[in-house]
């Protein structure tokens, strides 16, 4: 299928999802994404949700990453599809921007080639590792500035696309894993 396709079915999906069942899903998701060997890590890049897009409820795996005394690390998008990367601390204020995005105001900058472990948000994945975004590019933008060994984790509300995404990119960055709330895929 192509992107443009898969963004509108999964964005009519979210639709359909009340904000109790996303956060049951979140809690399944967030509890799939301990079978990945990543605790051994320390930096790790996770978004925060845009509620009024039905994302995936990150904050209960923020808080078994803080749980597990990891560095997290949270993105302030710029103008020019970019991310800059702030640790979360007990201090960190978090705003909206004009999108609905809640971004950190300001804070202690982690430059790319830290970061161990990037937890992506998209709309849809296929089984070979590609994944639909809002088609910004700013997830593709940023990984690519990451070290080759980071390890890419999509977080996904539904299972993945039965159905090859036909038109990738070739400066698409494919995951290592996705994790629903039904299972973990690994690539």
């Amino acid at each position: 299928m192509l992107k443009h396709e898969l963004r509108k079915k999964y964005k009519s999906l979210r639709k359909e999802l009340t904000a109790s069942k996303i956060s049951d899903l979140s809690i399944d998701l967030a509890n799939h994404a301990l079978q990945i060997p990543i605790w051994d890590f320390f930096y790790f890049h996770i978004f925060l949700s845009i509620e009024e897009n039905k994302e995936v409820d990150t904050l209960p795996l923020i808080t078994l990453l803080q749980g597990k005394d990891k560095h997290v690390v949270v993105p302030r998008t710029h103008d020019e599809n970019t991310l800059e990367n702030f640790l979360l601390t007990d201090s960190t204020v978090i705003k909206k921007t004009h999108w609905g995005i809640p971004e950190p105001v300001d804070g202690i900058v982690i430059p790319e080639n830290k970061i161990d472990v990037v937890f992506v948000p998209l709309l849809a994945f296929d089984l070979h590792g590609n994944r639909v975004g809002y088609g910004k590019g700013f997830y593709d933008t940023f990984l690519r500035k990451c070290r080759k060994e980071t390890v890419k984790i999509g977080l996904s509300l539904f299972e993945p696309e039965e159905n090859d995404i036909t038109d990738v990119h070739e400066n698409d960055v494919k995951l290592d894993y996705c994790v629903t709330p039904e299972k973990t895929y690994a690539f």
